[in-house]
């Protein structure tokens, strides 16, 4: 099931169980877990893209491990709100993974997250070297915990 709608997502999962946030790129896909009761979300690791079995096969052995009960994905809108080419490229992958995985998917509106990330980052004076290893895995932790608050309000 892949929707883009809070309560139908909400509907879909257990009472509690933990939630992975991926930010699927062309080169990488961060990805960030949060807690059973959906609390925070931090940023976890960051995989490079290669194959999509490999990339499932890598996904599959940490949603396994982290007993993932749903995923949440960004989904790179235009800033007006329409699909882009990488909209069409996630939404995509995401069907893939609806057909490899029994878990209810959520498509989340990420259009300022990679910025926000930055900035943050930035402001923490970390080094770009740094802020590049770490920025999709982080900025999968800024989706996952959006979506998080969304779920608690309903």
């Amino acid at each position: 099931m892949i929707t883009q709608d809070v309560p139908d997502f909400r509907e879909a999962l257990p009472d509690g169980g933990r939630l992975a946030g991926l930010d699927v790129g062309s080169k990488t896909i961060g990805v960030a877990l949060c807690d059973a009761q959906w609390t925070f979300a931090s940023a976890a690791e960051t995989i490079k893209r290669r194959k999509f079995t490999q990339d499932l096969e890598q996904l599959q052995a940490i949603l396994s491990a982290q007993r993932i009960v749903g995923l949440v994905i960004g989904l790179p809108l235009n800033l007006d709100g329409t699909d882009s080419p990488q909209t069409q490229s996630t939404r995509a992958f995401a069907r893939n993974l609806d057909q490899a995985l029994e878990l209810p998917i959520l498509l989340w509106d990420e259009r300022w997250s990679t910025q926000a990330v930055e900035r943050a980052m930035i402001d923490a004076d970390m080094t770009r070297k740094k802020r590049a290893e770490r920025v999709d895995a982080a900025a999968a932790g800024f989706i996952l915990q959006g979506a998080i608050d969304a779920l608690v309000a309903h």
